[in-house]
Order: structure tokens, then sequence, then C-alpha cells
């Protein structure tokens, strides 16, 4: 199975989802504004807030990861709710941003879990910086973005999705949206801290080398998340002709 194969499925399943959203709801259900609108609302804060304490709890890798990804449906579902261009944009914007870093993220982890899938716990990255400094800088860089660190495409995935948001008087949507992006950076700066502050645990097994085509692979998607990060308006004017279509 390729090490990047759950994270391929989290990203397509939840583009499938969300593009059948958009077409839904703001083109067929526009009419039925009023009657779904707050149901959007409850929707994006139980997914944002559930996802991220769910994930808060994990030790798992793949599992935190994978309670994260909810959240970050949450996010999407803020934008859905802005009920305007500026949210379409966003959420095209935002699902290609996650695409990058959710697929690197899970294929990192898929990696260093191994083929038994032995090494799956925070404590596995211990040391990780020191013995694999090109996985542990792969990862940081999928990491930072799922926070929203400048520089990444992450950060400018919640900039848009939370302009839209005021944009549209979502005041109360907003402040819990960054209060749970708060909640997410404590539990994905823990993989940070494991990897670069932490040394390997004695008797550790070692987690084995990156093969040139697996690195290339891992490179690819961080290169892309930087560039979002540093270009983003190469995606979000593309992103924003493709919204204004969808009437």
């Amino acid at each position: 199975m390729c090490p990047a194969s759950p994270g391929l499925t989290a990203t397509r399943s939840k583009a499938a989802a969300s593009a059948g959203s958009l077409r839904i709801f703001m083109t067929a259900f526009a009419p039925l504004g009023a009657a779904w609108e707050p149901l959007m609302w409850i929707s994006a804060l139980a997914s944002m807030t559930i996802g991220n304490f769910a994930a808060l709890r994990q030790t798992n890798l793949k599992r935190m990861l994978a309670y994260s990804s909810i959240a970050h449906a949450g996010y999407v579902l803020v934008a859905l709710r802005a009920r305007s261009e500026a949210g379409v944009a966003a959420v095209m914007f935002y699902l290609a941003a996650y695409a990058f870093m959710n697929v690197g993220a899970f294929a990192v982890v898929s990696h260093i879990s191994g083929r038994g899938e032995s090494r799956q716990s925070i404590d596995d990255l211990a040391g990780l910086g020191q013995t694999q400094p090109l996985t542990a800088a792969m990862l940081a860089i999928f990491l930072l973005s799922l926070i929203g660190v400048p520089l990444t495409g992450g950060f400018f995935g919640k900039f848009y999705i939370f302009r839209a948001a005021l944009e549209s008087h979502l005041v109360w949507l907003t402040v819990l949206g960054l209060l749970n992006s708060a909640v997410a950076a404590y539990y994905y700066l823990r993989l940070l801290v494991a990897m670069y502050f932490r040394d390997p645990a004695d008797g550790a097994a070692e987690v084995e080398p990156l093969t040139p085509a697996f690195r290339v692979a891992l490179i690819l998607p961080a290169v892309g998340t930087l560039a979002l990060g540093i270009f983003p308006s190469w995606v979000l004017d593309f992103a924003a002709r493709s919204a204004a279509l969808l009437k």
C-alpha cells in the first residue's frame, strides 16, 4: 500500500464532499438559505470542536491526523456558511492547500510507522530531527501549515476562510474558529517538540531511511505547501474566477 494512501483517501473524500456541497447549497438550495444557514453554523462549530478536542486526546499519530481532518472539514463549512463568492474561493484555496499538507503529513507518519505499523505513537517521533533531519523537516513543514503559520498554504487558507466569514458578519463563528485553531496548534506543536527537543528512547527501533523515490514524493507536497504560502495569488485568482461562475 502507498504510504500516502490514507491521506489521499481522506483528502479525496473531503474534496468531493466539499465540491458537492458547494454545488448544492450555492445553487439549488440558495433560495432556502434562511433555512440551512443555522444548521451550517452549528455543523461548522461542532466539526471544529469535536475534531480538535478528540485529536487533543490522542497519542496515536494516525488517529490524531484523522480526528484533525474532522476539524478541517469544519473550517471549510465556515467558508460555506459565509455564502459568498469570497467564501467559495476560500473553500477552493483551502482544499488545494489541505491536499498538499494532509497527504504529506500522512505519508511521513506512514513511513515512520513502518511496514508492521509498530511505531504510531508521539513518543516514536522522539529525536527524529537528529536521526532523520529531512524526514523531520518535511513533517515540520506540513504541521506548521496545518497550524496555519505564515509562509505556508495553511496560513492563507485559514486567513481567507475567516476573512470571508467576517465579511458575512459571522463574528462569533470566526472567534470560535480561531479558538479552535489555537487548540489544534497545541497538539501539532507536541509533535514538533518530540522531534526536535527530545532524545530517542533507549532501545527504540530506528526509522527506515527514505528511498530516493519517497524523498521526492515528500518534497513535492512540501514545495506545494510553501508555494501556496509565498505565492497564494496563483491559486486564489483562479478560485475567485471559478467562484464567480458558480451561480
